[in-house]
């Protein structure tokens, strides 16, 4: 069939709306005509290069929409279900059987080698131009067009009453940092938890802390009106860290160190800061991508103390689990994102990134009409 897409011709190169084509869903897959799709640095880095994904190629990776069509074997959908689309797996790895298929062990050939990865289809793409084949796949999904072939069992049925434009964004950036605080961090009672960078993905992870038993909410940043959000969703304090010296800081609030410490920058000279806000046996969480090849040190005897530093991909555990419960977090008003999103038509996608990198919006999402 004919779609449109957000085609993306070479490394730093603009997107572009053309027509292309898609194959049908092959054994195990389903067709989903995408309502919208949220617009994510994870995007933007790969367009430059910082992930290896082949040019040319269609990104998007925070898709929801309706299902259209299934493939032979498919049980679990049907045409009219709405869903948004989770991460793909193998699930025959030993990280998959352990239930944690974020951390499949094909997780890279599953994101961006630009073509399906398993089945009887593996090697091959859905996508093609003039006859000639396109990298697609992206995530599983390249969701910046108007329709997508997916693996069924990656994608997550919703209710028909949910505002489906607004939940792709649970299938990554969302789920990013609310599961780095639900499913990773997993704070007790009385907990205190530092957060730098307060874009959608460090805002959803305070929302989720205020959903536990964490009493100190400490929120990071150089512009003074995400501090102001992050205290609306829950920060029960504010650093601005452009002028304030973040170590300092949390030891006046706290009168001594994090035990949770969560960096949504990728910036290695605040990641090495903020390991300095995490106590004997508190965790420096890595959630923002760094650029490509990038490497940070820490001071040995202190984190030899108990000092834990782990990396999260995606949030952690499942899609299933994970991206049902924030839906209906939201539905109870626990969990309201809506407040952070601006709608763009398909072809605004270059404002939307340019707005996001200013500041001046939190989550744009693409709208595929």
């Amino acid at each position: 069939m004919k779609i449109r897409a957000l085609v993306v011709e070479a490394k730093d190169a603009p997107f572009e709306v053309q027509e292309i084509d898609l194959a049908d869903p092959g054994r195990g897959e389903a067709l989903i005509r995408i309502a919208a799709a949220g617009v994510c640095h994870t995007d933007a880095i790969t367009r430059a290069g910082d992930m290896p994904m082949p040019f040319p190629c269609v990104l998007g990776h925070e898709g929801a929409g309706t299902v259209e069509r299934v493939g032979p074997g498919v049980t679990t959908l049907a045409p009219g279900d709405k869903v948004i689309i989770g991460w793909p797996s193998c699930g025959e790895c030993r990280n998959c059987l352990d239930g944690q298929p974020r951390y499949c062990l094909r997780t890279g050939e599953a994101l961006v080698s630009g073509r399906r990865f398993k089945g009887e289809l593996a090697g091959t793409t859905a996508y093609s131009r003039h006859g000639q084949e396109l990298n697609g796949h992206f995530f599983g999904q390249s969701s910046f067009a108007t329709h997508s072939v997916v693996s069924a069992d990656a994608v997550v049925k919703v209710a028909d009453d949910v505002p489906l434009e607004l939940l792709g964004p649970l299938a990554c950036g969302l789920a990013t940092g609310a599961g780095a605080v639900l499913n990773e961090a997993r704070p007790k009672l009385g907990d205190s938890i530092l957060v730098v960078g307060v874009g959608a993905v460090g805002l959803a992870a305070i929302m989720a802390a205020r959903n536990t038993g964490v009493t100190r909410i400490i929120a990071a940043d150089v512009h003074d009106s995400r501090l102001a959000m992050a205290r609306d969703f829950g920060a029960t304090h504010t650093i601005n860290s452009r002028s304030g010296d973040l170590v300092a800081e949390v030891a006046r609030i706290t009168g001594s160190t994090v035990d949770f410490a969560f960096d949504c920058t990728g910036v290695i000279a605040v990641i090495e800061t903020l390991a300095r806000t995490v106590g004997m046996l508190g965790t420096l969480v890595l959630i923002g991508g760094a650029p490509a090849g990038a490497s940070f040190s820490l001071d040995h005897l202190s984190t030899l103390w108990g000092k834990r530093v782990i990396g999260v991909l995606g949030g952690g555990g499942r899609s299933g689990q994970l991206i049902p419960a924030l839906v209906e977090l939201h539905r109870q008003g626990r969990f309201p994102f809506e407040r952070l999103v601006k709608y763009y038509a398909m072809d605004q996608i270059e404002q939307a990134l340019a707005d996001s990198k200013s500041g001046k919006v939190i989550k744009p999402i693409l709208r595929m009409a």
